[in-house]
């Protein structure tokens, strides 16, 4: 292995999945960097599936919060669960959409994937455009920390992605997949992996 000292190595170990972050904004040139980062990931057949949303107003990001707690809490009713744990969840959901400075919301388009009469070669079509989009938040995230800023991920756009579209008058053929909270960092996180023996099998 390379010097594993190096500026690349310390990128990939060092970075942490961020929650806490300083208020003050992103330079929009720093923004662009980021998503110039994410786009030269390698795709699907070099379709580039990827579509993405910046947010970084108050009112983009509370309009997106208020949209996706009223899906969730449709959903946590009808899983049974009382009000005070759905406020709970909500509450910490909407903290964590409305704090970050900015957010990257990833979604994939299939309009320019390949077309098959077979469900389950459609169905896997989709699956190389997701990803390839995960690809793509990857590399945004290690260039975010090479850069000094802290990226945490988010799923949630999963359970709620015809609401994130409405809400943000996003084109009909976007696939709502992530949200990528970025900020300078408020907080140190420490953490592990499993060893190569646990995950590895060498054939």
């Amino acid at each position: 292995m390379s010097d594993t000292h190096d500026s690349f190595w310390q990128t990939l170990f060092q970075r942490r999945s961020i929650r806490r972050f300083r208020p003050e904004p992103l330079p929009a040139t720093l923004l662009q960097r980021l998503l110039t980062a994410a786009i030269w990931a390698p795709s699907a057949h070099n379709r580039q599936p990827w579509r993405f949303a910046v947010l970084t107003t108050s009112e983009a990001k509370h309009a997106l919060a208020r949209a996706m707690a009223a899906r969730w809490q449709e959903d946590l009713q009808a899983a049974g669960l009382g009000p005070d744990a759905i406020a709970a969840r909500l509450q910490r959901s909407t903290w964590r959409i409305t704090t970050p400075p900015a957010l990257v919301l990833g979604s994939i388009t299939l309009q320019e994937m390949d077309v098959y009469d077979d469900a389950a070669l459609q169905q896997a079509e989709a699956l190389m455009a997701t990803q390839s989009l995960s690809l793509a938040l990857g590399n945004l995230m290690l260039a975010a920390w090479r850069e000094g800023v802290g990226s945490c991920w988010i799923c949630a756009p999963l359970f709620a992605s015809d609401a994130v579209r409405q809400v943000l008058h996003l084109p009909h053929s976007w696939q709502p997949q992530a949200l990528i909270a970025l900020g300078y960092p408020a907080e140190t996180k420490t953490s592990t992996r499993k060893p190569l023996s646990e995950v590895v099998t060498w054939l």
